[in-house]
């Protein structure tokens, strides 16, 4: 018995759809406006999910870098990783807040919740593969909203790292968080063995 759903496959566009529909259902609801640098705690109070930083040994497969409990509807983050903090720590909740949308059967937790918590566990923030893939995207998604991005970037160069890393500020997050960002939006156009930046095709006017 489990509440993780079986893998269903997610293109991009349904997973920035579902991201912009959850940020409309938070701001709808919020008296005051969405803070970037707050923005994954906001959502998870919004959906009821408790976040906590605790110590999260590693098992025979290595490290964890965080899980959901989700009958206790609850993110926990191994704060034996320091690199989590900051911003780090805003993308870290905002992937495990992508597994509970997209891979977490929410409607049946009720049913489990007098069976042995079964923890959903994040080995890797920066796997490139199926789920964590996924989660990792919606994450990015949901802190860097296109709309936001296109605001953010006036007046700017995308190719000059200190706007770069001006814009990150702004979001709360990484500049390795926001050039993934922008990479996927064919923004930029960048080779991790290579410091210079170009426009990409789909760039924006500045």
């Amino acid at each position: 018995m489990s509440v993780i759903k079986s893998f269903q496959w997610y293109t991009k566009e349904e997973i920035e759809s579902k991201a912009e529909e959850l940020i409309l259902q938070v701001e709808t609801k919020r008296h005051r406006s969405l803070k970037p640098a707050n923005l994954a705690e906001a959502v998870a109070d919004y959906l009821d999910l408790g976040v906590v930083w605790d110590k999260i040994e590693p098992d025979a497969e290595g490290q964890i870098a965080a899980m959901i409990l989700p009958t206790l509807r609850e993110i926990v983050i191994n704060e034996n990783i320091l690199t989590l903090r900051g911003g780090f720590g805003q993308s870290t909740i905002a992937h495990e807040i992508g597994h509970w949308i997209l891979h977490i059967d929410r409607d049946s937790i009720d049913k489990y919740k007098d069976y042995l918590e079964q923890p959903f566990l994040c080995r890797s923030v920066n796997s490139q593969q199926g789920i964590e893939w996924q989660a990792q995207y919606f994450a990015s998604c949901l802190l860097m909203p296109i709309a936001k991005l296109q605001k953010a970037q006036k007046g700017r160069d995308l190719t000059n790292s200190k706007h770069l890393y001006a814009i990150a500020d702004e979001f709360g997050v990484t500049l390795a968080n926001l050039r993934n960002r922008l990479k996927s939006l064919n923004w930029i156009v960048y080779h991790s063995n290579c410091k210079q930046i170009y426009l990409g095709k789909a760039a924006p006017k500045a």
